[in-house]
């Protein structure tokens, strides 16, 4: 059998159409896995690649493809671009020529399906495929529907056995690039699932046109569930063969296994099903970096949805807080926004279901901002804006820069009398690698061996207790001792507390508790660090490097390639940097940050389900986050310090989590 394919992106177009600057990168992508030999298998000489062609030029590689071959010849066709309709409902492929006239487009300028068809038609070829990651791409397979006034018969059109054809979304729906992204949507998951060999839904070794169809079909529903990927097989078209995978590959093995638990836990993944995850890794021999990567594809795709219907939630709620009954205005902008994110009228349902009736059960006298709020763990919650920061490599000699942006989160407020607050960020559950590579600077040995941990959602204070709010619990009904109402020694209310022993912040935490009817605790050290990360693996939360325009340590001292800063020699108020990605402030540097756990000399045996670290054998008690006083590698997000629980000196502070709204 001779493999033969025609790939064309159109990105470039008249003034009247909107480029589509990711096509020409999704033809490339679907070249590089065709001729690869352990994939594809396409002779590199028979396949073709059309980047912005005019017409004619389209028309006679059209022709080529399918003209003068053999019965056992397996012909692809891949376009990426705009599909067009016109009025009387055929279906066109654009070219980098095609203009408008009027509300249509000049049709002698596209290329027309018809005309595929009829190329197809008279091929010798039994084994033809069309994959089209186009809008309306599913007016294809009925191209000739209007012309001839009857449904279409694909078989009799197409001709012979072994025809599939393969779209990005029915004949009425739009197919979507996603912002930010190199690939379309569609292209994106079927170079994955031949890439990766996660097509191949039987183990076989092999990837069908049926089970290519089968996985896209899945990732694209999760991403952008108004779009409908389509398969139209002919006799045995489905049963195509169209590349191979590894058949015994443990990397394929492992991923099989988190597309079964993502799909069976809706896109989270347990943390009983986390820890067979875990064995089945170290059965296959798999380090936990590839796990990693692997567990993050594979649960991206639900995470991008989730998203969206967050971000329809929250504009939703917003509204009706302004204005309530909806005007017919904002109803538009509503289903405006609801098509930018790619979501179906099936989608938004259950959550404007769930608001307005919310809504409509409360007083209609009350104003509009009485509206129930959003929970997480049990406890109501509120969103918040916040700025971030990364910082950026340009070069050895133009040094780094900070690039910021914003970001959302939620939380909840805890009153502590007298106009005193306690901010608590809403922290999503989550897997990490615990611990520090070995090419990490100046990591130690007690950061091994790093660790796949599965971490249940909490919140966690938004910066250290401050000295407002020790004074403030410090008032409050003693439970086992006495609390010194002041006992940093650099004062300040929004400052940092300091000067605090491990045993006395269990003190602290204990008549919080008592007071709100909510657990109070410090973090575990999986949660500290996991939290810190906020999803990054770089050695710090802000990248692979740190700045004293980011933090407070000893700026006289440098970390990597970064340069050295101001040296403050005390803490500084909360809040003063960026935060990171989970809007937590101060996760490095200003004051050492007490953990629950007892201390260990390394991460062998540790818990891999998000709790401390306790045997009641050990004294001395974990920190983290390094502090104004110490060098930036112990401001990493990996590295781990330890002292007695007694101690009080100028450096130490901690930070509260809370589980729930569980009760005493």
């Amino acid at each position: 059998m001779n493999k033969f394919a025609l790939l064309i992106g159109v990105s470039e177009y008249q003034l009247e159409f909107t480029p589509l600057p990711t096509t020409v990168k999704d033809v490339e992508a679907i070249k590089q896995v065709l001729i690869n030999r352990e994939m594809g298998d396409f002779a590199a000489e028979n396949v073709t690649v059309l980047k912005n062609p005019q017409k004619l030029d389209m028309d006679k590689a059209i022709h080529d493809l399918y003209d003068n071959r053999q019965k056992d010849d397996l012909l692809l066709l891949y376009f990426s671009g705009h599909g067009l309709i016109n009025d009387e409902g055929n279906f066109y492929f654009s070219t980098s020529s095609t203009k408008k006239n009027g509300a249509s487009f000049l049709s002698y300028l596209a290329v027309a399906a018809t005309y595929v068809h009829d190329c197809m038609k008279k091929s010798k070829s039994k084994y033809k495929v069309v994959i089209l990651d186009s809008c309306f791409s599913g007016a294809f397979p009925q191209g000739m529907t209007a012309r001839y006034g009857g449904t279409i018969n694909i078989k009799q059109h197409l001709g012979g056995q072994g025809t599939a054809i393969l779209t990005a979304s029915t004949s009425t729906q739009y197919a979507y690039e996603e912002e930010g992204s190199e690939f379309g949507i569609y292209t994106r998951y079927l170079v994955e699932g031949i890439k990766t060999g996660a097509a191949d839904k039987d183990g076989d070794g092999l990837i069908s046109i049926d089970e290519l169809h089968e996985y896209v079909s899945s990732k694209v529903q999760e991403v952008a569930p108004a779009m409908t990927p389509k398969i139209y097989p002919v006799e045995e078209g489905h049963r195509i063969i169209l590349a191979k995978s590894p058949k015994d590959d443990p990397i394929l093995k492992y991923r099989r296994d988190v597309e079964e638990f993502a799909a069976e836990d809706e896109g989270e993944i347990s943390f009983i099903n986390t820890k067979s995850l875990n064995l089945i890794r170290q059965q296959l021999g798999l380090t936990i970096d590839i796990a990693q990567i692997i567990n993050s594809e594979v649960l991206e795709p639900y995470q991008k949805r989730r998203e969206k219907l967050q971000d329809y939630e929250q504009t939703l709620c917003k509204l009706i807080k302004k204005e309530y009954p909806i005007s017919e205005k904002s109803r538009k902008q509503l289903q405006r926004l609801q098509k930018n994110l790619n979501l179906r009228d099936e989608d938004i349902a259950p959550i404007e279901k769930r608001i307005l009736a919310d809504k409509q059960a409360g007083d209609p006298s009350e104003p509009p901002n009485n509206t129930e709020p959003e929970r997480f763990l049990g406890i109501p919650v509120t969103s918040f804006e916040f700025e971030t920061a990364k910082l950026i490599h340009l070069g050895l000699r133009k040094g780094w820069e900070i690039q910021r942006s914003r970001k959302k989160s939620r939380l909840f407020i805890q009153d502590l009398g007298n106009g005193v607050n306690l901010e608590m960020v809403a922290i999503p559950g989550g897997t990490f690698i615990m611990g520090s590579p070995e090419n990490e600077e100046s990591r130690s040995s007690d950061e091994s061996p790093q660790h796949q941990v599965n971490v249940p959602p909490f919140f966690m204070g938004k910066y250290p207790v401050t000295q407002k709010q020790w004074q403030a619990v410090a008032a409050l009904p003693k439970v086992k001792i006495d609390l010194e109402s002041d006992p940093s020694k650099f004062k300040g209310d929004n400052l940092p507390v300091e000067m605090v022993s491990w045993d006395s912040v269990q003190e602290f935490c204990a008549r919080l508790s008592q007071r709100t009817n909510k657990t109070y605790r410090l973090p575990s050290e999986a949660e500290w660090e996991y939290a810190c990360r906020a999803g990054t693996t770089t050695p710090f939360y802000f990248g692979e490097t740190i700045s004293t325009d980011l933090a407070n340590y000893d700026g006289n001292y440098t970390y990597g390639t970064g340069v050295k800063g101001e040296y403050r020699e005390k803490t500084t108020d909360v809040g003063k940097f960026p935060a990171n990605s989970f809007g937590l402030y101060d996760m490095c540097g200003n004051v050492w940050e007490w953990c629950e756990d007892e201390w260990h000399e390394n991460y062998i045996n540790a818990p891999t389900d998000g709790s401390a670290w306790t045997s009641l054998s050990v004294n001395r008690r974990l920190l983290r986050g390094g502090s104004w006083y110490y060098h930036p590698s112990n401001c990493r997000s990996a590295y781990r310090n330890d002292n007695n629980p007694d101690l009080r000196v100028n450096d130490l502070g901690f930070r509260l989590v809370v589980s729930g709204a569980r009760t005493l």
